[in-house]
């Protein structure tokens, strides 16, 4: 149990440390038990509960959004005096679980067409919950392949051309919620997708890595432009964003920092 003490209040956090799920409670103590009234909790400055006599607020599942700067004020009543206190400020920190999963193909990312492929859902739990039971689940192109189960691979026996397409890896505490995409890994290929939802065509597409660009297409018809791009470092792929041009306007996307796909290539 966290304390952050206070010259008459302090305000306890628990559990500590405090991970993604836990049950998170607040409490603001009188010094030596001393009965308080008018109890406020505050985060980051912000009033979050007022209560004339409750000194314990529960808030719910802990998130990452549940991190920041917890304090309380509240009338202390010490006879014969009433006066109002405020505790220092406690600094809750919800950790993560796990970082997002890493999916990998194995042998290769781009197989030939016959050959055995297996999905790996790679997940690095933290060692103060090692002993966590994980259910996770394989799709592609948007529908699911093996829903939500204890197993960490998805066997492909024989790809065939229709095995074509994005993959990813969705990771849930048992009885939670499911944990993001999957991070692409060294040697994997991702492949960045562009569309214009309007201008005539042609259009020339350009492709960009954190501001960088790294490749072009032009689409005489218009519509979807593709890049595939292989990942060499862990510090691959970057933030996508793409821009399409024709001779009338130039449009650019806005940055997308959610997680590129893995792509199996035939």
């Amino acid at each position: 149990m966290a304390e952050i003490l206070g010259s008459w209040l302090y305000l306890q956090a628990w559990p500590n440390p405090v991970f993604e799920g836990d049950a998170l409670t607040l409490r603001c103590q009188g010094w030596k038990d001393v009965p308080l009234s008018q109890v406020k909790f505050y985060k980051d400055g912000k009033i979050l509960h007022f209560s004339k006599g409750k000194q314990t607020l529960s808030m719910g599942a802990a998130t990452v959004q549940s991190r920041g700067q917890y304090s309380c004020t509240g009338q202390v009543i010490y006879i014969p005096q009433m006066f109002t206190q405020t505790s220092e400020t406690a600094m809750v920190q919800v950790q993560e679980l796990f970082p997002p999963p890493v999916l990998s193909a194995v042998p290769s990312p781009e197989p030939r067409e016959g050959n055995l492929v297996t999905l790996r859902c790679q997940i690095k739990l933290h060692p103060l919950r090692s002993a966590l039971r994980l259910l996770i689940s394989f799709h592609k192109d948007g529908r699911t392949l093996q829903d939500r189960g204890p197993h960490p691979e998805l066997c492909i026996p024989e790809v065939i051309g229709g095995d074509s397409g994005l993959y990813w890896c969705e990771v849930a505490p048992e009885g939670g919620q499911h944990h993001g995409l999957a991070d692409p890994a060294v040697g994997d290929v991702v492949q960045l997708l562009c569309e214009a939802q309007r201008g005539s065509p042609p259009i020339l597409y350009s492709f960009y890595l954190d501001e960088k660009i790294v490749g072009n297409h032009s689409a005489p018809g218009g519509g979807t432009a593709s890049l595939l791009f292989p990942v060499k470092s862990e510090h691959d792929p970057g933030i996508p964003s793409c821009e399409a041009e024709n001779s009338i306007s130039r449009e650019r996307s806005e940055p997308k920092s959610s997680p590129l796909l893995l792509r199996l290539v035939l």
